[in-house]
Formats: structure tokens, sequence, C-alpha cells
């Protein structure tokens, strides 16, 4: 750890998952309604804790009782997704600090940048909801996917 809360450097390769845009993503123009985007941002959060951290999302949120509410978010929307489209959704880590996680979410299809999202995280004891320390298994996983 640093005094600047900066702890780990970024991985060399961001997460990555194939998504088919679905019906259930689409509005009646037959595009991704944008909130649906977040959602799948956040499904690729679970994932990522999941298979790339190996840190079980669930066990973290229900047994567990630690949150990781977005509290920054920015979204720049570039081209639509339609329904049929496989799109690429990928995540690095730009920033772990001692409480937060910065990160840089994109959906890409067809070679061209669909999404972009900076998100920061915050780790959150779910019943004070106030933020508390990265769990330690969490940041040893993050040191050892960087290693």
């Amino acid at each position: 750890m640093t005094g600047s809360g900066a702890v780990v450097p970024p991985p060399p390769t961001p997460f990555v998952r194939q998504v088919p845009i679905r019906f259930s993503h689409c509005d009646p123009a037959g595009i991704v309604f944008f909130p649906q985007y977040l959602v799948m941002f956040n499904q690729l959060v679970e994932d990522w804790f999941n298979e790339g951290l190996r840190v079980p999302y669930a066990q973290m949120i229900e047994h567990r009782r630690i949150g990781l509410p977005i509290v920054r978010l920015e979204c720049d929307f570039k081209s639509v997704s339609r329904m049929g489209d496989l799109v690429s959704m990928s995540l690095a880590v730009e920033r772990a600090g001692v409480r937060s996680l910065g990160l840089a979410l994109e959906c890409r299809g067809g070679g061209a940048l669909r999404v972009a999202s900076r998100q920061v995280l915050v780790f959150t004891d779910l019943a004070t909801h106030r933020s508390i320390e990265m769990p330690g298994d969490v940041r040893s996983r993050l040191q050892a996917s960087w290693s």
C-alpha cells in the first residue's frame, strides 16, 4: 500500500466477455436502451469477480455483507447496438485504492466502440452503508492477477 491510496498497478490485459444483444436489452426502436448497458456492465463486474478474481460475488454480498456501489459514473454512447449483435464487453482496472476501484469498461461491436464507461466503485459495509477497506482476498487476487 502507498500513502496515495493507489496500491497496485493496472493489469496488462482487460477482462473480456462476448455478450449477445437480446430482445430484453432493446427499446421499441430496436436498439439497446441506454440503461441496459449499465446492467450489462454490472454483470461484467460480477463475472470478473467470479471468474477473473475467483472471489464469489454473491457470497461477498449475501454472506459477507460487503457492497460495491458505483459512486462515480461517466458514460459516452458512441454508436447503437441492435438485437442480434454480438458485442465484446471489457473491464480494465485503472486504479485500485484502499477503499475503491476505478474501472474502465467498454462495449465494442463490429470493430466500433459502442459505449465507454468509467466507474468508481467503493467497498461498503452493508449494515452501515459506510465505506470499508478493500477486502484482503480481493486485494491479494488483484495483485496476483497482475504479477
